[in-house]
């Protein structure tokens, strides 16, 4: 895999993940109690043995850089790296003004590296996949240019590039984020539609090629979605991956993916991961999921003199002290304390949170450093909620980061 280098576009704002992104980027929002978002698209280079990772960031990036230097340092004896590279306005005095843009003002690794293909990933979905697999398909195809798709119900086709195919597995149309009525549906399906997955496996060399054309042009957004794929693909060299196909060693289950694109994808994600049967595993020993953990001890749970503590298929990470109270289908992060006779259901602790006696939330995804005062409740009148706090559409609470409730 020496052969192979890989760029992951982690500059992304996170605006609809608002307050979640306030004060950091979205890959480093935390995830599954002890993980970030870009620790699964790292997870699946370094189990894939891609080893050679340059990580482009932008916006906010000082907690997601923390996290990389913890998590994610290689042996540098060997030629194996994962680098946080940050906007340098390299190219002229702008920000990265698109995806395209991103790698383009980066081109200089590209160019001084041997590498013969190209991964381009984002770092903001949830999913597991062996990427050499997919090299394998791209070479077999002799692409220009692998796209990962996957079918989709067609009321979320205005999120994502729409894909047509042929029984080749050529690409034959694209169109970026079509309204729901214009999206081309998978032919004897009216109900789904084939989504890009936004990861990418170039030819080194069509890459450079492309990325200078782009940048010459004026009326290019500059944009993989919007502006190189378009070009692409009616010269019959962009084949599309199903990611259907990929396994993972240890894992029978249909492959998982999830953009968390939103307050509910997210919290959704998170509630995947504690059914009874959870379509994706965080505990399958053959695709080890790495992130940093700090030195904490182990969860405690304690009953207090007049109530039980009650845990029930929930996720507690550690340093987490549970003092008589019960916690139902929920994720806590790292250091978080719940006092007695409080209920926490279909929640998301993020970490570092403190909350009173008597206390009941619904609902809630709460972000690090928050303290909630005893008799505390929040998700049971969401008309009172949306006076305090950002509500989703589907009515998820979102408390910001170091917000003091109820004192």
């Amino acid at each position: 895999m020496a052969k192979v280098l890989s760029m992951i576009l982690a500059g992304g704002e996170g605006s609809r993940l608002y307050p979640l992104t306030q004060s950091r980027t979205k890959p480093s929002v935390p995830f599954g109690g002890s993980y970030r978002l870009v620790d699964c698209v790292l997870n699946n280079f370094v189990n894939s043995e891609l080893l050679r990772i340059y990580v482009l960031t932008q916006f906010k990036s000082q907690s997601l850089n923390q996290h990389l230097d913890k998590a994610w340092e290689l042996c540098s004896i060997t030629d194996t790296f994962i680098d946080a590279i940050p906007a340098q306005m390299r190219m002229g005095k702008h920000w990265y003004s698109g995806t395209a843009d991103a790698i383009y003002q980066n081109l200089q690794f590209i160019e001084s590296d041997d590498a013969e293909l190209i991964c381009v990933f984002g770092s903001d979905h949830i999913y597991k996949m062996d990427i050499r697999q997919k090299i394998a398909f791209h070479e077999k195809k002799e692409a220009t240019l692998t796209v990962s798709a996957i079918k989709l119900a067609k009321e979320q086709a205005y999120r994502f590039g729409i894909i047509e195919v042929d029984g080749e597995g050529r690409m034959i149309g694209f169109v970026e984020k079509p309204t729901v009525e214009e999206a081309k549906t998978i032919p004897g399906d009216p109900d789904h539609v084939l989504a890009s997955m936004g990861n990418y496996i170039f030819n080194s060399n069509e890459l450079q090629k492309e990325l200078l054309r782009d940048a010459a042009l004026e009326t290019s957004s500059h944009d993989f979605g919007k502006d190189i794929i378009p070009y692409l693909y009616p010269q019959g060299k962009v084949f599309v991956y199903d990611f259907t196909t990929n396994t993972i060693p240890g894992e029978k289950d249909a492959p998982y993916w999830r953009d968390v694109g939103s307050i509910d994808s997210y919290w959704q994600a998170n509630m995947d991961l504690i059914k009874s049967e959870p379509p994706i595993s965080l505990y399958n020993s053959k695709w080890p999921m790495h992130t940093y953990y700090p030195a904490l001890p182990a969860a405690h749970f304690r009953n207090s003199d007049d109530s039980n503590c009650i845990i029930r298929k929930s996720q507690i990470s550690d340093g987490c002290f549970i003092k008589g109270a019960t916690i139902k289908k929920s994720i806590l992060g790292f250091n978080c304390f719940v006092e007695q006779n409080s209920t926490i259901s279909h929640c998301v602790l993020l970490g570092n949170t403190k909350i009173g006696e008597n206390c009941k939330l619904i609902k809630v995804i709460i972000d690090k450093n928050v303290s909630i005062a005893d008799n505390v409740q929040i998700g049971i009148n969401l008309e009172d909620d949306k006076k305090r706090f950002t509500v989703s559409d589907n009515g998820i609470i979102v408390i910001p980061k170091g917000a003091r409730i109820g004192f």
